[in-house]
């Protein structure tokens, strides 16, 4: 039986006191442990940012790259070893910034992964800049008379590309927030769960009390998330009432489907030729 000890690791945490990470890292390990996953059967990618050190404090495979391409490196480690339970961690400024190229087409691609980002609307470790999903007006060091983009909403732009699985998560709800990435791990596919994440330190407008008052739970009122059109409506819902919970599911082939050589077992467990791989290395000479 796996508890939450296996998970642990003995590692001084260097998030700010309050900071809506820590309720993340603690939702990923209830889920992991409701669906039996030892953490030797877990790969966490991670990039660069405050999210990006969440790997760090648990006790399990990790593989820590650069700004913005967690969803490449965790494609690569699925199909290598697809018998692995592939989990991304990052940051808004990671996946919709930087990596916002590699989103669109790891949703196309539809991997059997979750993409796990921890929304909270600012740059965190450079210290408070304007993140993608910046509210408009918001002031900042940087952008000192109001940010003025319009921000990017990922569940919009996702249901809208036919992702597999989309959610919303509050750090500030453990519990609905572990069913929400219990249910994500367990989906075949590829899914993102934003999680609405209070930064403490630099974004002084989407505190908790801030989310606390507005966010409403899909699933109280019997929202069933199969209709891509009602999903993208209720993803567009932001201000005074902000939605959370499973926006849209649907199963349809993942990426590992065509490949016919997995069929037979994980790569990494195969006999592997390295005079092929010295052929090929030397072609490039």
């Amino acid at each position: 039986m796996v508890t939450m000890e296996d998970y642990h690791l003995d590692t001084e945490i260097e998030w700010c006191p309050g900071c809506g990470n820590f309720g993340i890292l603690k939702s990923i390990k209830k889920a992991l442990i409701n669906l039996g996953i030892s953490p030797h059967e877990v790969l966490i990618v991670s990039g660069i940012g405050q999210a990006g050190k969440l790997p760090h404090y648990m006790k399990c495979n990790t593989f820590n790259g650069l700004h913005g391409r967690t969803l490449p490196a965790a494609t690569a480690a699925k199909l290598t070893n697809h018998e692995l339970t592939v989990i991304t961690v990052s940051g808004d400024g990671d996946t919709y910034g930087e990596g916002g190229n590699h989103l669109i087409h790891t949703i196309r691609r539809n991997p059997n992964i979750t993409s796990i980002v921890h929304d909270n609307q600012i740059y965190g470790l450079t210290k408070g800049q304007a993140s993608p999903t910046s509210e408009v007006g918001m002031k900042t060091k940087v952008q000192t008379h109001g940010v003025f983009n319009t921000p990017l909403n990922p569940l919009a732009l996702a249901i809208a590309l036919d992702c597999s699985f989309v959610a919303r998560g509050f750090a500030g709800n453990i519990e609905h927030l572990t069913n929400i990435l219990t249910e994500a791990i367990q989906h075949r596919g590829f899914a993102l769960v934003d999680i609405l994440q209070p930064c403490v330190s630099f974004n002084k407008l989407n505190t908790f009390k801030w989310y606390a008052e507005r966010v409403y739970r899909l699933d109280e009122d019997g929202y069933i998330p199969d209709n891509r059109i009602t999903a993208f409506e209720r993803a567009l819902e932001w201000g005074e009432k902000i939605p959370i919970g499973v926006f849209y599911k649907k199963e349809k082939a993942i990426m590992e489907d065509g490949f016919s050589v997995l069929k037979d077992g994980a790569l990494i467990k195969k006999q592997k030729n390295h005079s092929i791989i010295e052929e090929l290395i030397d072609s490039f000479i």
